[in-house]
């Protein structure tokens, strides 16, 4: 018989990983490899900044073997975390389909940074900036864009978060 604490210690570790190799690749993509990441694609990692430390306090308060409210904190952690990349994923899903032509992108997609302070430096930003679509994939992989892939990979994260909770309640009431 397996024990579910032990269960849901395990799946933390591995949405942990999975969300570390995903964001991480994200920023490969783009020092590395070039990628410029468009509005939407910046507002996508925003569930890995504040899922990915939720998830390291579940997994801290599940080692240090806590007391009954603390069981309680863990499960509304891990709901959270789930909570976090399932918005990740509509993200994800929402500009693959607006890359897909299903509906229409965000309007307010495609600009670049800053006002320059003087006409040179305007002229310089005009030559130098690179305007991305967010409906518009830049890269696919067996017929998903980075986007696709985020809105599979956020689900995926969800999904284990939902069971980590599930497993800790079930090690937690036996």
């Amino acid at each position: 018989m397996t024990d579910p604490a032990r269960t849901s210690r395990q799946l933390v570790l591995l949405l942990i990983a999975g969300g570390l190799a995903s964001i991480l690749t994200a920023w490969g993509f783009q020092l590395i490899g070039g990628y410029v990441p468009c509005k939407l694609c910046l507002e996508q990692r925003i569930p890995y900044y504040i899922g990915l430390p939720l998830a390291v306090l579940a997994l801290v308060a599940m080692l240090r073997g806590t007391p009954a409210q603390g069981r309680l904190v863990v499960s509304v952690l891990l709901l959270a975390v789930a909570g976090v990349f399932a918005w990740g994923a509509g993200i994800g899903g929402y500009q693959a389909g607006a890359e897909w032509g299903f509906w229409a992108g965000p309007a307010d997609c495609g600009g670049g940074g800053g006002m320059p302070d003087s006409a040179a430096n305007m002229l310089n930003a005009l030559r130098s900036t690179r305007v991305v679509s967010c409906t518009e994939a830049s890269w696919r992989m067996f017929g998903l864009s980075f986007a696709g892939w985020n809105a599979v990979i956020s689900a995926g994260i969800a999904v284990l978060a939902l069971g980590a909770a599930w497993a800790w309640r079930r090690g937690s009431a036996a």
